[in-house]
């Protein structure tokens, strides 16, 4: 095997993670993982208004 083909084996084993990887995260399996994440920084918000509305 020359250069080239890896450079194919590499190019090829890349591409078939990147898709493994995208459908883990699109898998409806981890939608409640992810939609609980994405809320996190206005968790962070409201935490911080209390704590505001605690010290007044």
């Amino acid at each position: 095997m020359n250069v080239n083909d890896w450079r194919i084996v590499v190019t090829v084993l890349g591409f078939v993670l990147f898709i493994a990887i995208w459908a883990w995260a699109w898998s409806a399996r981890r939608r409640r993982a992810f939609d609980e994440a994405a809320h996190y920084p206005f968790l962070d918000d409201e935490r911080a208004a209390k704590a505001d509305g605690e010290q007044r």
